[in-house]
């Protein structure tokens, strides 16, 4: 199947060898996923070493993927989507990670955390401007949550926004925001204080409000993006607001409902993180299976020796049950039940699973793991944010000790 074709020109009567774990999914799910993982080993994964090094986001590659659909998927046909489910999302930004993450994550942020809370919360004005062009790739959005003092805890924002004249006046800083520096990123989302709110026992709370800033609003600037140890490739940039000026009906969603809002888009975007997770650690699984198998040592192949054929056999089980996670969270977001627990489970399991994977492909690689020519180098540095972005282990053992009744553990 070329991978040049669109998801809409994919022959339905068409059935691939789907790619491991997608086995029991539907028909459309397989295809879907074979489709993507045939551009990853064609498209992705010979020149990413290149980008790695360069540490540029390929936009040809990102051009390629707006032309097989991948940034429509779950948002409707209306908006020029492809009017798909969630779970295709995370089918597809599995694939892209089992070889550069830096690519499954542009995907998963510019979907998950920057087009979908204009699908979620948006108007029918805003979905109509702003969702064709980000279904189509053209553009690009970001999601603009985190700040010096406020990442795991949102309501520390020091960002401020103030109604003058029929504007809201935006002013502060956000940190660590994915996608929001590319030539085609349109705008962000972002969460500003915008007054306090009396609380029963009688305290004031900030008053957090979710307000879209194109990005060629004047006092919006992209200040250059980050030296990081992984995702290299990943566009990743501090944003400074000085008196930026936006309409008053660029609101996302009810004035003071940004803090609720946004963890909803958090969620979400946990689960379609997950996906990313199991495709790391999928993609750090074959990459041992490979190189287990034709490496010699001592006249004969490497996996022959109980121990390593034993940590394949233990990467393969932490894969099972992450991706087992992600699905199950998948499936109740689709189904409109509550996923909350179980994306923070998915996110949780996955993104050790990720790490550990990780870890073992390297010590099978030996020498060669160290160099970063070779992918499982990269799946190392990179895996290890993984623990850390959209909600840290920590945050999410809160969250599922609060799941499982013990709420002061968030506090505690």
């Amino acid at each position: 199947m070329s991978t040049a074709a669109s998801l809409k020109e994919t022959p339905v009567s068409t059935t691939p060898t789907p790619p491991p774990g997608t086995e029991l999914l539907s028909e459309e799910h397989q295809r879907l996923a074979a489709l993507v993982r045939d551009f990853a080993d064609e498209v992705v994964a010979p020149a990413s070493y290149e980008y790695d090094t360069q540490r540029e986001l390929p936009m040809g590659i990102i051009a390629q993927m707006g032309e097989l659909g991948l940034f429509g998927l779950p948002i409707p046909r209306e908006y020029d989507g492809q009017g798909r489910d969630y779970m295709s999302l995370c089918v597809a930004v599995e694939q892209l990670a089992r070889v550069d993450q830096s690519i499954a994550v542009t995907l998963e942020a510019g979907l998950g955390l920057g087009a979908m809370p204009i699908l979620t919360f948006g108007t029918t004005a805003q979905k109509e401007r702003y969702l064709p062009a980000l279904a189509r790739g053209e553009e690009l959005a970001a999601f603009g949550l985190t700040e010096a003092e406020a990442g795991s805890d949102a309501g520390g924002t020091r960002t401020s926004a103030r109604l003058e004249d029929g504007q809201w006046v935006i002013d502060g800083t956000k940190q660590f925001i994915t996608n929001s520096g590319t030539p085609i990123t349109s705008l962000v989302t972002v969460t500003a204080v915008t007054g306090q709110r009396q609380r029963a026992d009688g305290r004031a709370t900030p008053e957090l409000t979710s307000i879209i800033v194109p990005t060629d609003t004047p006092g919006f600037t992209a200040l250059p993006g980050y030296d990081k140890m992984g995702w290299h490739t990943s566009d990743t940039h501090p944003l400074l607001l000085e008196d930026v000026r936006v309409p008053e009906e660029n609101l996302l969603g009810e004035r003071g409902r940004g803090f609720s809002n946004f963890l909803a888009i958090l969620d979400q975007g946990r689960v379609a993180l997950a996906a990313l997770c199991v495709g790391a650690a999928q993609g750090c699984l074959e990459q041992a299976v490979d190189y287990a198998k034709r490496r010699v040592v001592f006249d004969r192949p490497l996996g022959d020796n109980q121990h390593i054929a034993f940590t394949i056999a233990r990467m393969q089980a932490r894969v099972a049950g992450a991706r087992a996670l992600m699905h199950e969270a998948a499936r109740r977001l689709d189904a409109g039940m509550p996923f909350s627990k179980e994306a923070s489970l998915a996110k949780l399991v996955s993104s050790e699973a990720a790490v550990a994977n990780a870890r073992d492909a390297c010590q099978i690689w030996g020498g060669n793991g160290f160099l970063n020519e070779n992918v499982v180098a990269r799946h190392y540095r990179d895996s290890r944010v993984l623990e850390v972005g959209e909600g840290s282990t920590e945050v999410q053992l809160a969250i599922i000790a609060k799941h499982l009744g013990f709420s002061k553990a968030l506090t505690g």
